[in-house]
């Protein structure tokens, strides 16, 4: 497992009956997480009386956010260099998922001394925590994703980490028509990042599972890599797609064609309360070279 522990402007206060209480900055949420099947450590209860917002799953589907203290509109953090804008929205998310964090640090590791055309491929690239993280790192990056208003705030938190001026392209489009146009093109891209969502409907209503779409995803998106290329970052946050399926995969696409390896790892966050680790789904990394440190424990 790969540990986001080095934040500080996040924390996992406590979790407990099917919610974790988190601190980002300065501002605490409760947020339900189906994970959370345990009772609460109740060793810092306190702490659940100083959210600022609850979020409240409704019977039929979806929910909505109860404000119990004053709250900003949005709001500022940052992890080493980069900033990140967040705030509730109304699907129980903050527009950050904070587990990323351990892989923001691998993938920098992974682009250091990287030649200044070296660009790096975005897929369902949200808010861009990876994309800010690359181009933070050096890399050109291509940010692709479906929302117009996640590539916008995507933007926004380029600009605060100071990178407006910096090589990214800002695609608003289908992701699998975007990898097919670039796979007709003969594109090819030094890393790719996909992390695809379990479910989902494309612009022409196109409904996505992520089970029944990946593997087909995966061949063309694969084929975006050459000679030079690096690495190939698989994310997934599906109960039915482990990190374990992933890695197999990536074997199967990448290694027969490129060499190199594949390792797989769960990702989790500290919960302050108890020292304990809450799992937060799972990646799998093709790498071009073996790469020390991240080897699968057998």
């Amino acid at each position: 497992m790969k540990i986001a522990k080095c934040w500080k402007d996040f924390e996992i206060l406590d979790a407990g009956n099917s919610q974790k209480l988190e601190r980002w900055g300065d501002i605490v949420l409760a947020r339900p997480d189906p994970q959370v099947i345990w009772s609460q450590a109740g060793t810092r209860s306190a702490d659940w009386e100083k959210a600022h917002a609850v979020y409240h799953r409704s019977a039929s589907g979806g929910g909505s956010w109860e404000i119990t203290r004053s709250l900003p509109e949005q709001w500022e953090v940052s992890y080493r260099q980069l900033k990140f804008l967040v705030k509730p929205t109304g699907f129980k998310h903050t527009g950050l998922f904070p587990e990323q964090a351990a892989n923001w640090d691998i993938l920098d590791g992974l682009l250091k001394g990287c030649p200044t055309d070296f660009e790096v491929l975005n897929l369902f690239a949200y808010t861009g925590g990876a994309t800010v993280a690359c181009a933070a790192a050096g890399a050109k990056v291509c940010h692709v994703d479906a929302s117009k208003g996640m590539v916008t705030w995507a933007r926004q938190n380029a600009q605060l980490s100071g990178l407006e001026e910096h090589p990214i392209r800002w695609i608003v489009d289908d992701c699998q028509k975007f990898v097919a146009r670039e796979t007709r093109r003969g594109r090819s891209y030094g890393g790719v990042i996909m992390d695809p969502p379990s479910y989902g409907r494309g612009p022409g209503g196109e409904v996505w599972k992520l089970e029944d779409c990946i593997w087909g995803l995966l061949q063309e998106a694969t084929a975006l890599l050459g000679e030079s290329s690096r690495f190939f970052l698989l994310n997934s946050y599906t109960a039915g797609l482990s990190p374990w399926v992933m890695k197999y995969m990536l074997d199967a696409l990448i290694v027969p064609k490129l060499g190199g390896q594949v390792i797989c790892y769960e990702l989790g966050l500290p919960i302050s309360s108890t020292g304990g680790v809450l799992p937060c789904g799972g990646s799998a990394l093709w790498t071009a070279k073996d790469i020390e440190g991240y080897q699968n424990e057998q």
